[in-house]
């Protein structure tokens, strides 16, 4: 994989998917950015620039470990387009990573070119999603064998009673399947440190980065899993309202992974979108 140097000196990895033009995307977690493939496909639209962010995948640990933080990471971001020598990037954040992708348009918006947020994390912004808009949503698979423990261990977690999050992972899928169990094992966090400090004190300012927003000039995409309780439709719709120009898709029978449930509809709707 080809490396570059962060301001700090901490060396980070990426990998390069596909031809074409290149959009950079930024995984969640934090975690190896694998768990996004190729985006269902998308690689055959555009050449895909795959952050692992410090601490993850291929990247290193960094010496001070406060540059976990989201906000320090809009600076890896930007020292990744400079050593690609581009003077403007396509962006496409996922989950968590669409809180930093948001945080580097509110900081650059001149360097960037068409911004992607899927199934967006909305801390950045201020979002808050209540326990009852996860219940509604989970209602919705009632009717699946699963069902049953998994939603008794999401009441728990939202009651603050409870913390069984591997019982809840099939709401994380359109379906629950072999595919889906093999890509949630694979795709499990395992720097602690990256995963706790990512959202510390001071790493979100929601009022400034929503003022920032209302000024952004560029085009926005934020595409949504219907069944998706971690960023429930309403409230990516809610997050799409802040920017003067974006566009609201809601992936039908999609959960948090939508490149999974429908790689064509996800890499259609994606290319469509970036051009």
């Amino acid at each position: 994989m080809p490396t570059f140097c962060a301001p700090d000196g901490t060396r980070l990895a990426y990998r390069v998917t596909g031809a074409g033009a290149p959009v950079v995307c930024v995984p969640g977690g934090p975690t190896d950015s694998r768990y996004l493939g190729d985006l269902g496909g998308l690689s055959a639209y555009r050449r895909l620039i795959v952050l692992d962010l410090r601490g993850t995948g291929r990247s290193a640990a960094p010496e001070d470990i406060s540059s976990y933080r989201c906000d320090r990471l809009v600076d890896d971001v930007e020292a990744l387009r400079v050593h690609l020598g581009l003077p403007r990037i396509d962006l496409l954040g996922h989950s968590a990573g669409a809180n930093l992708a948001t945080l580097y348009a509110a900081r650059y918006p001149a360097n960037v070119g068409r911004l992607a947020l899927v199934a967006p994390g909305t801390r950045a912004v201020g979002v808050a999603i209540t326990a009852e808009t996860r219940r509604e949503l989970a209602r919705l698979r009632k009717d699946e064998p699963w069902f049953p423990a998994a939603f008794a261990a999401l009441e728990a977690i939202t009651d603050g009673t409870g913390g069984d999050w591997e019982a809840i992972a099939p709401f994380f899928y359109g379906r629950w399947d072999a595919a889906a169990r093999d890509h949630h094992a694979a795709g499990r966090p395992d720097n602690e440190e990256a995963v706790a400090l990512f959202a510390a004190e001071g790493a979100f300012d929601p009022e400034a980065t929503r003022r920032a927003l209302a000024a952004y000039g560029g085009r926005v995409l934020l595409l949504a899993g219907e069944y998706d309780v971690n960023s429930p439709p309403r409230s990516v719709a809610e997050f799409a309202g802040l920017f003067p120009d974006a566009s609201l898709v809601v992936q039908p029978g999609a959960g948090h992974y939508p490149w999974l449930d429908d790689a064509a509809g996800f890499a259609a709707t994606a290319s469509a979108f970036l051009g």
